[in-house]
């Protein structure tokens, strides 16, 4: 490709018309994307308190939501174990195997809530 020799319209004659062509391309495309940002940031910034706050309640609700899933798994596994070790009479073994077992549980429940998981939602 050759370059202009930057002395005004002599500059412009040496271009080639591909060139000319993807310089006025090269152009719009900027003047279009300045438009569109500035479109976006006009929208954003009214709402940008409000999103703030909704965001946080939000990740305020699935941060007590995973941590009662997980207290629930350690607390039922902690029930069912004291349960067989009452009627079984084989304390504390009961309760220490089914308290594992819940935490266990509680820990794929909130692995699984959180998305991070194989049984995410909407994945095949």
């Amino acid at each position: 490709m050759t370059q202009g020799t930057g002395h005004g319209e002599d500059g412009d004659r040496d271009r080639s018309p591909e060139e000319a062509a993807l310089s006025d391309r090269l152009g719009n495309l900027d003047q279009r994307l300045s438009e569109f940002r500035d479109r976006r940031a006009k929208t954003e910034q009214p709402a940008g308190g409000d999103g703030d706050k909704a965001a946080r309640a939000s990740a305020m609700a699935l941060g007590f939501r995973l941590s009662s899933e997980l207290i629930a798994g350690v607390a039922v596994g902690a029930g069912i174990g004291w349960g067989f070790d009452h009627l079984l009479s084989t304390s504390p073994f009961g309760f220490i195997a089914f308290l594992l077992l819940g935490f266990i549980a509680g820990v794929v429940n909130v692995v699984r809530t959180a998305g991070a998981g194989p049984n995410r939602r909407g994945g095949s």
